[in-house]
């Protein structure tokens, strides 16, 4: 069951990718960010501050450095390294988002890849809602209808 939410999540993020551009592999990351908060919902790693700053800084430094050093492998190790030191200042680490800094690096050509990552991104931070708002039902329905009152302290 709980597998059914994130793999929906990444098809409807390809959906929209193959509706608007042919660069799948930009957002492959994303689709073990929404792994991962399956995983461990309660993780450090997984929070949306966490997820936000880690992958929307990667595809911005690879990008960056795609225009800096043009496609290849200069690219893609500069974006990896510096996308992790950033992640290590901010206290930010979320370890997908080294691949969204290859990927951006090695072939992010169009600005308008940019945005549509952006848009991917934002439907992962909603997929984190919904699995805290899932958890959250969860938990109240095995309280039961009086909740925690029953108990004595």
């Amino acid at each position: 069951m709980l597998a059914i939410a994130p793999t929906a999540t990444v098809l409807l993020v390809l959906a929209l990718v193959e509706a608007v551009s042919n660069q799948r592999l930009l957002f492959a990351s994303l689709a073990s960010s929404a792994f991962l908060i399956y995983l461990d919902p309660g993780h450090s790693v997984n929070q949306a501050r966490t997820l936000v700053l880690a992958q929307l800084g990667a595809a911005l430094i690879g990008m960056l450095t795609f225009l800096a050093f043009g496609p290849g492998y200069a690219s893609a190790g500069v974006a990896m390294v510096s996308a992790i030191v950033l992640m290590i200042v901010l206290d930010a680490v979320h370890p997908p988002a080294v691949a969204t800094a290859l990927s951006f690096g090695l072939k992010a050509g169009d600005a308008s890849n940019l945005v549509l990552f952006c848009l991917a991104l934002g439907i992962t931070v909603v997929l984190l809602g919904l699995q805290r708002l899932t958890q959250y039902l969860l938990v109240r329905s095995l309280r039961g209808p009086a909740g925690d009152a029953g108990r004595s302290g």
